[in-house]
């Protein structure tokens, strides 16, 4: 149904796009969705709530919109019946940030010879696919998110040859592994950029964002993620760019984008990768004309412009050409697939601002678009942003998990993780207290690994990493961070310490040599936590450390389907502190609870006959410890 500006608000509510926004705006200034729920607000009409949202968000805000609903395709049935058990449903995947996991060579970089060096590593681990940050050419302003040629490796990592023997030696050891592709946006000094900007009029000249006009005044008010307007001037033209100057927006309403793009995942697919995540990729798709922002909406969710390219007009029928016209195996060539009958190359998507509903269009098997997304609507408590200096309430995870795997059909599947190269350490998030690092370690790897989802491992969460104290601005590489420290000053620098980026891109921490066995020579960033036993080398040789427990649970997953596979259901939604669900799958059941806290719990259902497999404590008789974990086995006789 088309919505116009007679919708009541629930009408609004119950369209797929309309719920995400409401709820991102709820969740952004920490709101419940009782303001909309309610029967007096729930019958209103939009045309009734004008005048007020536009006093609160400025005027237009209700056709805007309006427009975005109309572009939004019907959320598909919620089918109940069994799962599809792909490869990826049932793997481990493990990020790795490339620059930073292993040098080979000695010049302070990582590379793709460290990687494959440490493949026995990441094999004894239990990790079914590796996932890379970009690798490819590029003039590293966005540590490699700036690509200057996709069909090359970037120097610094090594050459083609060495990533082909990287994909052969993950097939040989029944790993699969996925690359970061990055086209949004390339690097400015890309050939398509550099003709575009010496022929305007030419070929390429509409690949990219070019726009005439007041050498002074930007086309429109929108705003970079990386701060400043999202307008660079060079010559006469002025270039659209979200993120850093140098990172200018591809046109993926030019069809011949579009087909450069299919090119790019197909010459990739033949040489055996075995699919890509997409960086941003939800960001593709720009509204025509390249409207104003709402000023208003710009200041709550922090970006202005956003509402523009969020969830754009087109955004869901390139996903589709690109799966339909790139995503095939047909043109690999024997000795080259990864292992398995099952080897449909994986599409994953970066979508900042997209909520369950919009993940559900996504990724619905019934849509044939993206298999999986990454949202971030769990890594931040209502009101908060990632600069933000708090205390992450892990009730809230347990709150976000209930509400999203409660509006899951059979065909839908969600990505589970905490960590990545854009975001700081969660144990750190939580309680930065070393006294619990272990515990809340294991308990968060509990959740990651135990819940209905496929789990991503972020380089380092295996061992417990935590946020670097980074003494002065010399020690940062992240322009993120450091353009946020030039637009504000020194009074910036607690926003930096709560977000920056480069916590999680120091080096990995393999032994306690100089520069933790990541570099015989200097490494391009620094890393300032000291502290002892939080490295491979030490954890391996301990058996309660958080590395031995990730090894632990990887090899349940793997051994159990239940684990993986299984239906989900929660208890004691309502108790404050205290997350709980069971697995169950062709009769097998399991339980797992996890304490959210730092503090000890009353123990719940200590009648329940239970054999625990794994956790932090091997006796549920006394009260649960801080960040207590337990996975247990349920025998075939009882009930619960």
């Amino acid at each position: 149904m088309k919505l116009d500006r007679n919708a009541t608000v629930a009408e609004v509510y119950a369209h797929p796009l309309g719920r995400d926004i409401i709820d991102k705006m709820l969740l952004q200034t920490g709101r419940s969705t009782a303001w909309v729920r309610n029967p007096l607000v729930s019958r209103l009409r939009l045309r009734q709530l004008d005048k007020i949202l536009g006093r609160m968000f400025g005027p237009g805000f209700v056709d805007t919109l309006v427009d975005l609903l109309a572009d939004c395709p019907e959320s598909p049935p919620r089918l109940d019946g069994p799962i599809a058990a792909t490869w990826w449903k049932r793997a481990v995947f493990y990020q790795i940030y490339p620059r930073s996991f292993a040098d080979s060579n000695g010049d302070g970089i990582g590379d793709l010879p460290g990687i494959l060096a440490r493949l026995p590593y990441l094999d004894d681990l239990g990790i079914d696919c590796l996932w890379l940050s970009p690798i490819f050419t590029s003039p590293n302003k966005d540590m490699g998110y700036d690509i200057a040629d996709y069909r090359s490796v970037m120097a610094e990592m090594g050459t083609i040859d060495d990533l082909r023997r990287l994909i052969a030696a993950c097939h040989e050891r029944g790993m699969r592994i996925i690359l970061d592709l990055v086209v949004n946006h390339t690097s400015d000094e890309h050939p398509w950029f550099r003709d575009a900007l010496a022929d305007p009029e030419g070929a390429r000249g509409d690949y990219y964002f070019l726009r005439d006009g007041d050498p002074e005044t930007p086309p429109n008010n929108w705003t970079s993620f990386f701060s400043g307007p999202a307008w660079r001037r060079i010559g006469e033209k002025w270039v659209l760019h979200l993120f850093a100057p140098e990172q200018p927006d591809l046109n993926w309403d030019n069809p011949a984008v579009r087909r450069e793009v299919a090119d790019i995942v197909r010459f990739w697919l033949a040489e055996g990768v075995d699919g890509f995540r997409l960086d941003v990729i939800n960001y593709i798709s720009k509204r025509d004309g390249l409207p104003d922002g709402n000023a208003t909406v710009g200041q709550v969710m922090g970006f202005t412009g956003v509402e523009h390219y969020f969830h754009g007009p087109h955004l869901h029928d390139h996903l589709a050409q690109l799966r339909r016209e790139a995503f095939t195996r047909t043109d690999v060539e024997p000795g080259h697939e990864a292992p398995g009958a099952d080897a449909r190359p994986i599409m994953i998507g970066e979508t900042p601002g997209a909520g369950v509903e919009v993940a559900r269009l996504l990724t619905s098997s019934q849509r044939d678009e993206l298999d999986l997304i990454f949202s971030f609507d769990h890594l931040e408590t209502p009101g908060h942003v990632r600069w933000d200096e708090y205390a992450y309430d892990l009730n809230f995870l347990k709150r976000y998990y209930i509400d999203y795997q409660s509006r899951l059909g059979s065909d839908d599947w969600m990505s589970l993780f905490f960590e990545n190269h854009d975001n700081p350490r969660m144990i750190s998030k939580v309680n930065p207290d070393p006294r619990f690092r272990d515990q809340l370690g294991k308990a968060l790897a509990t959740i990651l690994l135990t819940m209905r989802g496929t789990p991503f491992i972020f380089q380092g969460q295996e061992i417990g990493a935590v946020n670097q104290d980074f003494p002065d601005e010399s020690a940062l590489r992240d322009v993120e961070s450091l353009n946020l420290l030039a637009a504000e000053g020194p009074g910036a620098w607690g926003k930096i310490m709560a977000g920056s980026r480069d916590h999680a891109r120091v080096p990995m921490r393999w032994d306690r040599d100089e520069h933790w066995g990541f570099t015989r020579g200097t490494p391009w960033i620094k890393a300032f936590d000291d502290s002892v036993g939080y490295s491979v080398a030490a954890q391996e040789h301990n058996p309660d450390s958080v590395l031995r427990y990730y090894r632990r649970l990887i090899w349940l997953r793997r051994s159990n389907p239940t684990l993986s596979l299984g239906s989900i259901r929660f208890i004691d939604a309502d108790v404050k502190d205290y997350f709980a669900w069971f697995r169950e799958h062709n009769g097998e059941r399991w339980f797992i609870e996890v304490n959210l806290s730092g503090h000890p719990l009353r123990r719940r259902h200590r009648d329940r006959a239970l054999e625990i497999i794994a956790g932090t404590t091997k006796d549920r008789s006394n009260p649960m410890e801080p960040y207590e974990a337990l996975v247990c086995q349920v025998p075939p006789a009882t009930g619960g």
